[in-house]
């Protein structure tokens, strides 16, 4: 069952920190499978009042995979960076 990351940036804090973590994350999602699916771009509300910021949308082929990749030793400085740069929500949804 694929899993999917969301993470919505609300406020870039750090715009030079959140280059270096654009410039370094794609490997490391895609050593544990991962890929990209969505990269900012515009949203329409099409119910609700929800308004993303700037999605990211990053797929594995499961929630273990996903989880393994966010919690991983390869990730960890990665996001201790982004999390020093943005503002951010972020979810995990196990999808079909």
């Amino acid at each position: 069952m694929s899993a999917f990351f969301l993470f919505d940036n609300l406020e870039v804090t750090d715009p030079a920190a959140l280059e270096r973590y654009k410039d370094s994350v794609g490997p490391v999602v895609a050593r544990y499978g991962g890929r990209y699916r969505v990269l900012g771009g515009a949203t329409t509300v099409v119910e609700g009042s929800w308004q993303l910021r700037y999605p990211v949308i990053i797929e594995f082929d499961d929630a273990d995979k996903a989880r393994a990749w966010y919690n991983s030793d390869d990730y960890s400085a990665l996001k201790a960076l982004r999390q020093s740069a943005v503002v951010c929500n972020a979810v995990l949804i196990e999808g079909l």
